[in-house]
């Protein structure tokens, strides 16, 4: 690896041009992925004909909005839905997914998680932990999930048999903090297939976050009721700075828009204040960038997987999201990894990551993310709990090549805390 600003160890770079051999091929892959996405996007903004006119934000009640209008239009087109919900006043992930859980659901009702447990910060969403902060169970909703089986799929025969009966049937599509594969297309397709043939009446909300534009299709395109995620991860395209989303069935997305407002205004209320340039170019940029962090997660996944770790998923797999896991092993060897990737970082690369007591999460949590827009996991950034078998999970790069880069400084890291024991490929 010739680069003259980062003295890797020799051996190291051996193994860089080893991993990128065996990547080329499903570089290629991506790259192909990627052109039909932008494709896609491209004609969603032609279809909806955005203007110029449609960047100007407004501010008050937000009244006659044309450009909040015409973003959901586009992002419902590029999302295979009827409709949407863009607003840049949604302050994470799990946000937008509680108001669209909470939207949906009523007292009484039961929804089923096809996926085992949800990813931390949705559990005291659901009320799977902690009492009476209004959570789903504190106002009556009932929660049950389908475990995965032992090699860490869907229990599609025991999902056939319970989600008879419940309001919603909640798919997680990526990994989240586990280490299953995450959901292709493919799969969610059957996941669709056999709650619609057990109970058509249940709604199907997918979990999106991490997934979009990694395929040709999204989970609304294979039948799924709604689909929610962040604009700081995929479909922001590292340029939005806050916000998220909610698509699919009009009458649904309506109610969640109830939620996030009031009954009765909905999605006819709401200013963009001098956001929405940023929520269309976002989007715009979304595949090619989401293209550059999955050949920066499949560039890590080979390397590792060379230097004799246990990685999620193997490099060359069919991919549904940007995250890729490994084994670190150790607590020092996760440190040093986020440690590493802070230092190949663009912003606050000076800084040394310490795992801490962050709000939502069971365990110590580390985290690394020198980004632009603060938590936005479409750039570079890794973290993970502090707990066995201390995986890190690594997401995100606006380039290929400086995403490498910044794996190439985590391994090192590594390295030179002892971490990792690295010999010549010839012995």
């Amino acid at each position: 690896m010739e680069n003259p600003f980062y003295q890797f160890d020799p051996r190291l770079s051996a193994y860089f041009e080893e991993a990128e051999k065996r990547c080329a091929p499903v570089y290629a892959r991506i790259d192909e992925i990627a052109a039909y996405n932008e494709a896609k996007v491209l004609h969603a903004f032609g279809e909806a004909r955005v203007s110029e006119s449609h960047f100007a934000g407004s501010t008050g009640y937000g009244y006659g909005d044309r450009g909040r209008e015409v973003l959901d239009a586009v992002f419902a087109r590029a999302m295979d839905a009827e409709d949407a919900l863009v607003r840049h006043n949604f302050v994470s992930g799990t946000h937008a997914l509680t108001v669209a859980l909470f939207g949906v659901l009523r007292t009484g009702d039961r929804m089923l998680s096809l996926t085992g447990a949800p990813y931390d910060t949705m559990e005291e969403v659901i009320g799977i932990r902690g009492e009476g902060s209004g959570s789903l169970r504190d106002f009556g909703v009932e929660y049950e999930q389908v475990d995965l089986l032992p090699d860490g799929t869907p229990d599609l025969e025991g999902i056939r048999s319970r989600v008879v009966g419940a309001k919603v049937a909640y798919i997680q599509r990526s990994r989240g903090y586990s280490l299953r594969e995450s959901l292709s297309i493919a799969s969610i397709a059957e996941l669709v297939r056999i709650v619609r043939e057990a109970d058509p009446s249940v709604r199907i909300i997918v979990d999106n976050c991490y997934g979009e534009f990694v395929e040709k299709q999204e989970p609304t395109s294979v039948g799924a009721d709604l689909i929610v995620g962040s604009l700081i991860k995929n479909p922001g395209g590292g340029i939005a700075k806050t916000g998220g989303y909610i698509a699919g069935k009009k009458e649904l997305v309506e109610l969640c828009s109830y939620r996030l407002t009031c009954v009765g205004m909905g999605k006819e209320v709401g200013c963009t204040l001098n956001e929405s340039r940023e929520l269309f170019m976002g989007l715009f940029f979304a595949p090619s960038v989401v293209a550059s962090a999955v050949k920066t997660s499949v560039f890590a996944l080979a390397l590792f997987d060379l230097l004799g770790f246990r990685v999620y998923p193997a490099y060359d797999a069919h991919r549904t999201d940007i995250i890729a896991a490994i084994e670190l092993n150790t607590r020092e060897g996760l440190v040093a990894f986020c440690q590493g990737i802070q230092k190949g970082s663009p912003v606050d690369s000076f800084v040394l990551p310490e795992p801490w007591d962050m709000p939502g999460y069971e365990n110590e949590v580390i985290m690394a993310a020198g980004a632009f827009t603060l938590g936005a996991s479409i750039e570079l950034s890794a973290d993970g709990p502090l707990r066995e078998p201390y995986a890190v999970y690594l997401q995100g790069g606006l380039t290929a090549n400086t995403g490498k880069t910044g794996v190439m400084l985590a391994a090192q890291a590594m390295l030179g805390q002892g971490a990792l024991k690295l010999y010549s490929q010839n012995t």
